[in-house]
């Protein structure tokens, strides 16, 4: 068809305008029944529903958990303020014995007659305290610092010993009422930091085992650094505390006798004057008991509830909000005397929870939240609690800790899907009415077609005959169309392309000869280019042996380390291709010795080049007489650095040297690492990157260099590497490293320098595997006989 013809409009008797009539007319009258009933139908049903839950719903479902979150938070308060209750209750019974010095000491003279195991002390020698025995109502522990040279208590301890027993008295009564405690306590001052605990437990036997060198630090410090300091601020001006209460709350931590979460909760006791801070009053209780207020809120089938600190760190939640929240927990051993839970929300793998805001109250929230792979609906309302002072470390600050309950929409809104299952038993039945429409629709659009299908598909029916013939491969085929519509105009088009079909097959043979000759002449050009590439391959490979062969000749001979009395010197070169980038050597001028070990940067040719040039100007300023470690660097470097601008090498190199003289050990330069095994099996890793720069960088680089001396005496042994020995990787992508290296170093220390090498290297090669070596890899070892 030219395209003259596919512009003309389509006449009435055309194969599209017979198309358009008995087809269209069928589609329009389906579109018409079925388009027009089904659009009636959802609109008054979607107005329907949408009058008659829309409306209420969402006002009253989170008026709902607006007042489940108001009665949790309020049960949660109700639990903290039973504690403080308790808490000011201990205090203030102390607090009264402080203030009345003479009735202080009358109560404590009382208990001691009475319950003399509640202040009689026994001395553990071991572990340097003190601890009066089982079968106590409390436990009182008193540290080495707080001991006189008898291993008594001083007398100002003995005293508040005595005094603090009051604790026996109170504590017990406390315990079995008011809000579930675990333990409740005394702490001394900052100077007499007794600490006496209802019940009696193990308490300093568990100190030593948990927290070594807490009997040599301060009480306080140690444990809370920074929260008597805070006490000692309030002491001087009220008004410094965060919030207008002295009760002060620590982060959730593991507590070092029970082993469970807990949260303490100290009140500070003021001397007499209320100038200064005299100890403290305490009691703790578990998470458990938290969570347990907090885990048992359930809105709907699974909403669920958290309590978290302003920080985000959640610190009571059920296992099912853990896993929606997206929560990790872990750990955070702090090196004090505390050992803090973290759970934050950011933290959180749900993006939407980890945005989530605490530092004020969220109204009702609507978030999106990731499960198996959908974004699920969740409604979630954050309600804070009474700020409360807390210590975490350091000063103590305020805390205003947030409930949330969370809630899957789904749930929430059960209502308004019960009505969309209406809606849906509606759009069935309106599916149904236009499936009806729509084979009604069919059947008269087949009717249609039947009957005028022999006269519009004769044409095509010849053409796809012809088309049969065409591909039995018999070209002569031609069609016979009378018709004047497309189907006409196709038969022509066919025509035209039978005849060309028949020529070209015609003249095919001419033309794959033709082809052929074209391909041969490739075929030779590509032979001609092969030759060449392999010309050049040989030509390439022979440079880089007689390279490889020209660096291996310029390493020492074993027969050359071997000639130093005082020193057994052992060394390893492997290069990660036929020319390496390391860079080795021992260069001796009468009775001094110069080690030296490099890395150039990268390794192959230009490596193995810039390599020579350094063994090449150390080797010629050792000859003549350069003595001096800082010059000696300075002066190889000003050479290297006029070759490397000559040749146009784009490298450099790190580069350290060890001068002996029979007596000292000087270290230069800056390369890896230096590792001593003394002869008494310390280790001593001798960082150098201090002691220059890389050598090829900069003309002038004496300001850079410095010295350091390494004492090295009989039965030492220090080692020398490229990063190619602690940066190779085995099969699962781990390095070797620093410390393996000074493992080996530190297990071979006893063998010979050649054992020392061979040991290292064998266990590398085994760790390394399989796995490509990507570097060089050079190891010396020097030990003093």
């Amino acid at each position: 068809m030219d395209e003259r013809s596919s512009k003309r409009p389509a006449r009435l008797g055309s194969f599209r305008a017979k198309f358009i009539l008995v087809v269209g007319g069928a589609v329009l009258f389906d579109l018409l029944v079925s388009g027009g009933l089904a659009l009636w139908n959802v609109q008054r049903l979607s107005r329907d529903a949408t009058l008659e839950v829309g409306q209420g719903l969402e006002a009253a479902s989170q008026e709902y958990i607006r007042t489940y979150a108001d009665s949790t938070a309020a049960q949660v308060s109700l639990l903290l303020r039973q504690v403080h209750n308790d808490v000011s209750t201990l205090a203030g019974v102390l607090q009264a014995q402080i203030d009345d010095p003479e009735r202080n000491s009358d109560v404590g003279a009382a208990i001691a007659r009475t319950s003399p195991g509640s202040v009689s002390l026994s001395y553990d020698q071991k572990a340097n305290w003190s601890q009066n025995a089982p079968g106590s109502v409390s436990v009182v522990s008193v540290w080495s610092y707080l001991l006189g040279e008898d291993h008594n208590p001083r007398p100002d301890v003995q005293t508040d010993i005595q005094t603090s027993a009051v604790l026996d008295l109170v504590a017990p009564s406390l315990l079995q009422h008011g809000a579930s405690k675990l333990q409740m306590y005394y702490i001394g001052s900052k100077e007499r930091p007794i600490f006496r605990t209802a019940p009696y437990t193990d308490q300093a036997q568990t100190f030593d085992r948990l927290y070594p060198g807490h009997n040599e630090a301060n009480f306080w410090d140690f444990f809370f650094p920074g929260l008597y300091e805070s006490w000692q601020g309030w002491a001087k001006d009220t008004k410094t505390r965060p919030v207008a209460d002295d009760i002060t709350q620590t982060a959730p931590y593991t507590d070092a006798i029970t082993g469970k979460l807990i949260v303490s909760f100290f009140q500070p006791l003021w001397t007499a004057d209320r100038k200064d801070v005299a100890g403290t009053a305490g009691a703790d209780i578990t998470l458990d008991q938290l969570a347990q207020t907090v885990e048992n809120v359930k809105v709907a089938q699974s909403g669920f509830g958290f309590l978290a600190m302003s920080d985000g760190n959640v610190v009571a939640i059920n296992s099912t909000g853990e896993k929606t929240l997206g929560l990790r927990s872990a750990s955070d051993a702090s090196g004090s005397g505390v050992t803090g839970l973290e759970r934050s929300l950011k933290g959180s793998s749900q993006p939407a929870i980890a945005k989530l805001a605490l530092d004020r109250e969220l109204g009702i929230q609507h978030l999106l939240l990731q499960q198996e792979g959908n974004e699920v609906p969740y409604i979630i309302i954050v309600k804070k609690l009474p700020a409360t002072n807390l210590w975490s470390s350091g000063p103590v600050r305020q805390e205003a800790m947030s409930l949330g309950v969370v809630v899957p929409e789904r749930e929430i809104q059960a209502s308004l899907y019960a009505a969309q299952a209406k809606i849906s038993e509606a759009t069935n039945r309106i599916v149904l009415y236009q499936i009806l429409a729509i084979l009604l629709s069919l059947l008269v659009v087949a009717i249609a077609v039947f009957a005028a299908s022999k006269r519009i598909t004769s044409g095509i029916s010849a053409l796809a005959n012809a088309a049969k013939r065409i591909q039995a491969k018999d070209y002569s085929v031609r069609v016979a169309i009378t018709s004047k519509d497309e189907v006409g105009e196709a038969g022509e088009a066919f025509n035209r392309m039978a005849e060309q079909i028949s020529y070209h097959t015609e003249n095919l043979e001419q033309l794959v000869e033709e082809r052929t000759a074209q391909i041969e002449d490739a075929k030779e050009e590509i032979s001609t280019l092969n030759a060449q590439l392999q010309r050049e391959n040989r030509r390439l490979g022979t440079e880089l042996a007689v390279a490889e062969r020209i660096q291996l000749m310029v390493l020492p001979l074993h027969q050359e380390l071997e000639e130093f009395q005082a020193l057994e010197i052992a060394a390893y070169m492997r290069p990660a291709e036929e020319v390496g980038g390391d860079y080795y050597d021992v260069l001796k001028n009468g009775s001094r010795l110069k080690i030296g070990i490099g890395d150039v940067t990268g390794h192959g040719l230009e490596s193995g080049v810039l390599m020579l040039m350094v063994q090449s100007v150390a080797r010629a300023l050792q000859e003549a007489g350069n003595t001096d470690a800082v010059k000696f660097l300075t002066d190889l470097n000003s050479a290297l650095f006029k070759n490397i601008v000559r040749t146009k090498i784009d490298k450099h190199l790190t580069l350290a040297f060890l001068d002996y003289d029979g007596k000292e050990m000087i270290l230069s330069g800056q390369h890896e690492e230096v590792v001593v095994v003394r002869a008494n099996g310390e280790v001593e890793r001798i960082d150098t990157m201090d002691l220059g720069i890389p050598i090829g960088l900069e003309a002038d680089i004496s300001a850079f260099i410095k010295t350091r001396e390494i004492t090295f005496e009989t039965g030492d042994l220090i080692l020398l590497h490229t990063d190619g020995v602690t940066e190779a990787e085995n099969d699962a992508g781990e390095l070797f490293g620093i410390e393996r290296l000074c493992r080996e170093a530190l297990r071979l220390k006893d063998q010979s320098a050649e054992k020392v090498v061979a040991g290292i290297i064998a266990t590398l090669m085994l760790f390394i595997g399989s796995q490509k070596i990507y570097d060089d890899i050079t190891l010396l070892a020097v030990r003093h006989r």
